[in-house]
């Protein structure tokens, strides 16, 4: 099971978490010399590459051969030094990466298998991905994990999963998997599925950083044929500095966000880290900026300053990030995206899977609890060697490779979306054996044959402060508040470490937002997906401003009100908007949310003008939110089964 203090030492380095507790792997897991069988490793000098890149036995393409290892044998394993050569034409430079390569024992040319790329999260190294090595291997994958550049003993800067440093170096690992690119030591591999010559069967997986670095080699390389990237971006602009209005494509908007400054004080503090921990060996990486790309630090200096983006940081923030490339991803991807998670929310995985499902592409999607910002219940998701088969995420992992890789037509894809629904999940208690965890988070997964689901619930912002679901019962009147400059009068929570401080809760300051709430519903309600709102501000101070620096910023949210008055932020979850024009009507996507409204509790929808987790208003705006009764202000709700309220 996750803990939340694994987050702020690895900077939320997903995989990293996904095998805590895993087994080490010891010399138990080597052959006596420390070396692979001379069939599946041997030095280019005295083997080389297959002359004919030959696939397997029956051709390239129809797969490895069907026969596996006893399930007693273990893999073997080895470690191994790779240079690379990346950057664009003008920036070339020559990395080593550092890998871990696990083989099943009986893999070689007369038993070729598919093989699986996996890298860490930010801040990780390849050790974390010990227990996907070990396990895949046991299931007849070869693996190769490695270290990204900048991290655990991985030269040369660290480029946020640029295509042109970070693909590239990932491109050159394909072609090591191919045999057609040696080690430091001479070592070539003769031992993974050719689909032709030099393009080796290959799956990859990993989370958040690990999850997008997928996409980055895929942008400059076709040979990935199937890809599970797990709580990673669409757009790091958007996830740094969102914008919830104006989308242009996906969650990419027109118009500067608003910073996200305790993440990304988090993953910098992180980066100048494993920078200073490898400089004794490579000191060029604390030169400039401290062992990150440049343009990184001229970028938070301008974004500390200034609370949005200018040009140069929103054009190398869109450069890493797959929504500038979608058009290059066609292998079948598997995005998995937490619930639970204040740093790449839903919206990120439901922009990269409109656009790929627009282009043909296999995809499907599924919406875990865990997250960045929070745990999964007890086999959800556990990637070690010893439980990858009894948690959910992982049977799905590993049958979206046996489907495509292995090419089991025994192994369905699964249904386009799947979803956690907290409401439906009953723990069988910490004595339970990992069958029963399995079998409860397995019943608390929801289906969909498609993506959006349900339908909409229109809800209008009525001038007395009530939610309503008739038009007829909007009253005329309005609300208004003042925006905080110099301190925050909102809270939500503090990025990474919230599972320290869970006893407090999200609160706002009188005077600093306005507030709509329904009456106590009569049946409970479901919501899976976004919802939105569209609201006219009225706010002189921003009217007309020049630059974004006097324009407003709200930050909208929904919460639960329970019975006796609690509020409950899901998963403390927020909106921030700059709004581009301060006269005209605006609508907002509020975070994704998979929640369930008791019956008995109500909702609330708040508009406030700060929040502690984010830079704001540059200016003390006074906001009036008046309700127009021709045309009132309104929250749209995403509902399954029971779209009507009980307050009709």
């Amino acid at each position: 099971m996750l803990t939340r203090s694994s987050y702020p030492l690895a900077a939320a380095t997903v995989v990293a978490a996904l095998v805590a507790g895993q087994i080490a792997i010891t010399e138990a897991n080597r052959d006596p010399a420390g070396q692979q069988p001379a069939a599946a490793l041997a030095p280019s000098a005295a083997a080389g590459p297959d002359p004919a890149g030959a696939a397997p036995p029956g051709g390239p393409g129809e797969g490895p051969e069907p026969a596996a290892p006893p399930p007693a044998a273990e893999p073997v394993v080895r470690e191994l030094a790779i240079e690379v050569s990346v950057g664009p034409a003008d920036d070339r430079r020559v990395c080593t990466v550092v890998t871990d390569l696990y083989l099943p024992p009986a893999a070689g040319p007369d038993h070729r298998v598919p093989a699986i790329l996996t890298t860490h999260g930010f801040g990780g190294s390849k050790q974390d991905q010990q227990g996907i090595g070990l396990a895949a291997a046991r299931q007849g994958y070869a693996v190769l994990a490695y270290s990204g550049l900048g991290f655990g003993g991985s030269d040369c800067k660290i480029y946020i999963d640029d295509p042109q440093y970070d693909g590239l170096a990932g491109s050159q690992l394909i072609d090591f998997l191919a045999g057609a690119h040696e080690a430091v030591d001479g070592t070539r591999l003769d031992a993974v599925a050719l689909d032709a010559p030099g393009d080796p069967r290959v799956g990859m997986v990993g989370g958040s950083y690990g999850g997008q670095i997928q996409f980055a080699i895929m942008a400059v390389d076709q040979r990935l044929d199937a890809l599970v990237p797990l709580i990673t971006w669409n757009d790091l602009g958007y996830s740094l500095t969102p914008n919830n209005t104006g989308f242009q494509t996906g969650v990419s908007s027109g118009e500067p966000g608003v910073f996200k400054r305790g993440w990304a004080g988090l993953f910098t503090g992180v980066g100048v880290l494993r920078g200073a921990e490898h400089a004794q060996s490579d000191p060029s990486r604390l030169a400039g900026c401290p062992n990150f790309r440049d343009e990184v630090c001229a970028s938070l200096a301008r974004v500390a300053v200034l609370g949005y983006p200018d040009d140069q940081t929103a054009a190398w923030t869109r450069q890493v990030s797959v929504a500038s490339y979608l058009d290059r991803i066609t292998a079948p991807t598997l995005l998995i995206q937490g619930q639970a998670d204040t740093l790449f929310g839903l919206q990120e995985a439901i922009a990269t899977h409109r656009e790929l499902t627009r282009r043909g592409t296999p995809v499907r999607m599924i919406w875990s609890q865990f997250g960045h910002s929070g745990n999964g219940p007890t086999g959800e998701i556990d990637l070690s060697a010893d439980r990858i088969a009894t948690s959910y995420l992982g049977q799905q992992a590993m049958a979206w490779f046996d489907h495509w890789l292995k090419g089991d037509g025994s192994v369905p894809p699964g249904p386009p979306l799947t979803y956690f629904r907290e409401w439906a999940y009953h723990d069988p208690g910490d004595d339970a054996d990992p069958a029963a965890h399995l079998a409860a988070v397995t019943a608390a997964y929801g289906t969909a044959g498609r993506y959006p689901v349900g339908r909409t619930q229109p809800l209008y912002l009525s001038g007395d402060g009530a939610l309503v679901t008739a038009p007829g019962a909007v009253a005329a009147g309005s609300q208004s508040y003042l925006s905080p400059v110099a301190a925050p009068g909102s809270y939500s929570e503090v990025p990474a470490v919230q599972g320290e401080l869970d006893e407090v809760p999200p609160t706002d300051a009188p005077g600093t937002f306005a507030a709509w709430t329904t009456a106590p519903l009569a049946r409970s309600v479901d919501t899976v997906g976004v919802p939105t709102v569209e609201v006219t501000f009225n706010t002189p101070t921003a009217a007309g401003a020049p630059d974004e620096a006097g324009r407003l910023v709200v930050f909208a949210k929904l919460y639960d009100v329970a019975p006796d008055g609690t509020q409950t932020l899901k998963h403390r979850l927020v909106s921030p908007v700059r709004v581009p024009d301060a006269t005209a009507p605006v609508r907002i996507e509020l975070p994704g949310i998979v929640h369930r409204w008791e019956a008995g509790h109500r909702i609330r929808v708040v508009l406030a003008g700060s929040d502690l987790a984010y830079a704001g208003n540059l200016v003390a705006h006074p906001v009036t939110i008046a309700t127009d009764l021709r045309q009132p202000p309104v929250l749209r709700l995403p509902v399954l089964h029971r779209p009507v309220l009980g307050q009709d």
